[in-house]
């Protein structure tokens, strides 16, 4: 017999229960990070760009805008690595609604998550793809 109030959980796991997921705290974080509409996002649209290492640390670091795949990619470590001032100096609005629908593909779940819950133009966007 289980005494009163026992939970089936040990006291470690009943710490864990009520602290946030992984996923919760990835999403906290991308969340602060985004910028409070999507027309501060006034980067470039074409041309080759440049990124700091702090963003583009693993492999390319330029970028021609032209080229759609080196434009996928760019999106995506921008969105995945970028801080607040990072955001809205690199994207583009125009281009960020536009890529939207195959970018959010490509994208984690938590970025994909709060881009599209911060701005319903991505999330019409992305119900309209589907």
């Amino acid at each position: 017999m289980r005494p009163v109030g026992f939970s089936g959980l040990s006291l470690n796991n009943r710490r864990m229960a009520s602290q946030p997921s992984l996923s919760d705290l990835r999403r906290n974080r991308f969340a602060r990070r985004t910028p409070a509409a999507l027309s501060e996002l006034v980067g470039p649209e074409h041309g080759t760009v440049r990124l700091p290492l702090h963003l583009a640390w693993s492999g390319l670091t330029t970028f021609d805008l032209d080229q759609p795949r080196l434009r996928m990619s760019y999106y995506r470590i921008v969105l995945a690595e970028g801080q607040h001032d990072d955001l809205v100096r690199y994207l583009n609005r125009g281009l960020l609604l536009s890529l939207w629908p195959t970018l959010r593909t490509l994208i984690s779940r938590d970025v994909r998550e709060v881009w599209e819950h911060a701005f319903d133009e991505l999330a019409h966007r992305a119900q309209a793809a589907a």
